[in-house]
């Protein structure tokens, strides 16, 4: 089985030095990416660890595909305790970086400890560089940008860094790269702030000895010729038919349909489209680089996901209102959805829902924790809940993306189970249920008979994809037959290896006290209960959701090695 290549380096904040370590085994199992993360995280990281302590630790890795000329690779993975979950989380993020990631010759980066200083991290293909940088101390992204270009002559595709968000501990802060890309969710943007790491760097003229199966070319060759909508309109293609079969939530959730899905639809956001953006090597183009000059807003998006965020959950029915606010997002470092999310529950609680101006001034009290409102709204919708006196709607403390499960029940389940919380992307079952996929791969949209099987498989493929790492977005493409070919592997052999991936995070939130009970919705669905131990019993897990052995309180402590 191919795989990434190279050794772990350390980097340890408090006595400003790096060291290697020889990984080819981790490798050799985990292939990359995610999955190399998740190995290291479990075996380094305190079980008890706090998510903003400096017993945290972060990895970064790529997979063996950034190694190849394919579409669809330009991604790749961060890995930590979640400030917002307080699980162990992963996220997954597009853009340039990746490649300028593997020129440094190393497959995984790890942080541990925190500086007393604001501080930038070179990481080199000769060795990792520390900076003090205390000047971008509250500077928000493109000044981070900014800086990097005139100090240090590397544009925005070298970077991984945090806005105020990240520096103030909002909990769903995100890190970004190439300005407008995002490790999205689950809040890595605070643990880099908690360790005052403002940016990374990383270049490097490396290789690797990887071949990749000559498969590669006929898939970049059909991402390039196919006439497919998300190349216009992104994700945000599925807008207007998410509401027709009533999959948009609405009013803080408390609707599943919105009378304004066509003012922030596909069609809406391409009207705004103004040239073709993408990632990495990817030829399929399908970002969205827009613009409105009667606003003065350029941004890139917004996606599906920042469309329900910050329209139809919010009441806002004009695009340009969202692309403002997606904006933002990307400025101060924040998850467009968890934040515009948080928002509309304290707008719900005070009957204010359709103030985009207000949101967005919200949102700059949350990225910077100004005042008490600023202070709740940055802890998230799950600790901010109660205290405004609306649902709580999150799973595991992450707030809900959109792809409603109250009528895609699969993904519904899948919310449930995932690891990271209400993540749509963790088994993206929604594209079984709408349907996305071919007839012979579609579900029917309402019950969960026989689903089980099928989410575990699709929690299973999405993690081998996240270790290879491979955009989601390349279904179409990347078929079974292929991604076997591509990692030189069967396919049954991949999603082993994304089963031990999904096993190990279970394993090692179950031993922070994650159970049965945190696989939970605030809504119903008709045989859930039967369907999560159907589910245990396929990941062969016991029926209180922990994982026997790993799981379980008198297992092996994490070493948390040097």
């Amino acid at each position: 089985m191919i795989h990434a290549t190279g050794p772990l380096v350390t980097v340890d904040l408090d006595a400003r030095e790096a060291t290697e370590t020889d990984i080819d085994d981790t490798l050799g199992d985990f292939v990359g990416g995610r999955g190399v993360a998740t190995k290291l995280a479990f075996d380094r990281i305190p079980f008890d660890a706090d998510p903003l302590g400096p017993e945290n630790r972060v990895y970064l890795s790529t997979g063996p595909l950034q190694h190849s000329q394919m579409s669809f690779t330009g991604r790749m993975n961060m890995t930590s305790v979640s400030p917002l979950t307080d699980g162990l989380a992963s996220s997954n993020a597009g853009g340039f970086l990746s490649r300028n990631f593997t020129g440094t010759g190393y497959a995984a980066v790890e942080l541990r400890g925190a500086s007393d200083v604001p501080l930038a991290v070179h990481v080199r293909e000769e060795g990792v560089e520390f900076e003090e940088v205390p000047e971008l101390a509250d500077a928000e992204v493109p000044a981070v940008t900014e800086w990097a270009e005139e100090t240090h002559g590397l544009e925005a595709e070298h970077l991984a860094c945090i806005g105020p968000a990240g520096e103030h501990l909002v909990r769903y802060a995100c890190v970004m790269t190439s300005e407008t890309r995002a490790f999205g969710r689950t809040g890595m943007g605070a643990v880099l702030g908690s360790k005052n790491v403002k940016v990374l760097t990383f270049d490097g003229d490396a290789t690797a000895d990887v071949e990749i199966d000559p498969v590669q070319t006929d898939i970049h060759r059909e991402a390039a010729t196919s006439d497919h909508i998300m190349k216009r309109q992104g994700t945000t293609s599925v807008t207007e038919y998410a509401n027709e079969v009533e999959a948009l939530p609405t009013d803080y959730f408390a609707r599943t349909s919105f009378e304004g899905a066509e003012g922030i639809s596909g069609d809406a956001v391409e009207s705004k489209k103004h040239k073709k953006g993408t990632c990495s090597q990817c030829a399929f183009a399908c970002k969205l680089p827009t613009r409105d000059e009667a606003a003065g807003v350029e941004t890139e998006g917004p996606e599906f996901e920042t469309v329900m965020a910050w329209g139809s959950n919010q009441l806002v029915d004009d695009v340009v209102e969202v692309m403002k606010a997606n904006d933002r997002c990307d400025r101060l470092g924040v998850d467009t959805i968890s934040a515009g999310d948080t928002i509309a529950a304290y707008l719900k609680s005070e009957d204010d829902l359709g103030n985009p101006e207000r949101a967005r001034e919200l949102l700059g009290k949350a990225a910077r924790r100004e005042g008490e409102v600023g202070d709740l709204l940055a802890e998230g919708v799950h600790r901010a809940a109660p205290e405004l006196g609306v649902e709580d709607w999150s799973v595991k403390g992450l707030e809900f993306a959109a792809h409603d499960g109250r009528t895609l029940n699969g993904q519904g389940l899948s919310f449930a189970t995932s690891n990271r919380g209400a993540d749509h992307m963790y088994a993206s079952f929604y594209s079984k249920e709408y349907p996305l996929v071919d007839k012979e791969q579609a579900v029917d949209k309402r019950g969960l008979d026989g689903k089980a099987p099928l989410v575990a498989a699709a929690e299973n493929h999405n993690a081998a994809l996240d270790s290879a790492v491979a955009c989601k977005f390349s279904r179409d493409f990347l078929t079974e037959e292929r991604f076997g070919a591509l990692l030189d592997a069967d396919y049954d052999d991949l999603l082993d290896v994304g089963a031990r991936v999904v096993e190990l995070e279970r394993a090692f939130n179950n031993r922070r006290g994650f159970d049965r009970a945190d696989d939970a919705l605030p809504y119903d669905i008709e045989g859930f209960d039967d369907a999560l131990d159907e589910y245990y019993e396929v990941r062969g897990w016991r029926v209180d959701g922990v994982v026997p052995g790993l799981g379980e309180a008198d297992a092996d402590a994490a070493t948390a090695d040097d």
